[in-house]
């Protein structure tokens, strides 16, 4: 088994390093968030940092890169306080990784990239119409990383949409059906499969399949 110590990683060249240390920690939730600006102008972007915080209330969190650059998801989910959550599943893979682009703020990511924007129920942020999973979110707070310069935001989840089959009874949502798929580091996109599903773990009980 290899082997790399603290100063031998920081001694690898820059993106050796950077691919290493985005895959080692595993697979990461592969979503799009669609914002817009004050004027309506859309943007459309990938994020592999999407996590569930909490289910009462529902909120989750997704971490930003440091802004000593232009960041158009935060400028814009600051200046309107609301944004969408679109899991990426395996037949729109190559448009979504596209938004990764580096594009200027007058240029909308769905236009270059050939997905759809929906809006519903008036809310004020557009949704991915292409995808089967998707959140309506509003701003709650946001925490910088004093270590790294990244902001984590925490967002309310206000509204969720997805196809009805692929929800169980006790309310689970099988990503399987919906194909949604996962990232390994930066640039790599994997199929979801369901191995299994376990009862809830109790000390001194059997472990049993809900399949």
């Amino acid at each position: 088994m290899k082997h790399l110590d603290k100063s031998q990683i920081a001694n690898l060249p820059r993106f050796e390093r950077m691919n290493l240390i985005n895959s080692c920690g595993g697979i990461k939730s592969a979503n799009l968030l669609g914002s817009c600006n004050a004027a309506g102008k859309t943007n459309l972007a990938v994020f592999n940092s999407v996590i569930h915080l909490g289910s009462n209330p529902p909120q989750l969190t997704f971490t930003l890169r440091p802004v000593t650059v232009e960041r158009h998801t935060y400028t814009n989910l600051k200046n309107t306080r609301f944004f969408t959550i679109n899991h990426i599943h395996q037949h729109i893979i190559e448009k979504a990784h596209q938004t990764s682009a580096s594009y200027d703020a007058a240029i909308s990511e769905f236009d270059e990239v050939k997905l759809t924007e929906e809006y519903i129920s008036n809310f004020k942020a557009p949704y991915v119409k292409e995808s089967r999973i998707k959140m309506g979110c509003s701003f709650e707070n946001e925490y910088p990383i004093k270590e790294s310069g990244c902001i984590v935001i925490v967002a309310n989840i206000e509204h969720i949409y997805f196809d009805e089959h692929i929800q169980s009874k006790d309310g689970f949502l099988d990503l399987t059906k919906a194909e949604s798929v996962g990232i390994i580091g930066l640039d790599a996109y994997v199929k979801t499969e369901m191995l299994d599903r376990f009862s809830y773990a109790r000390p001194e009980e059997e472990l049993k399949s809900i399949m």
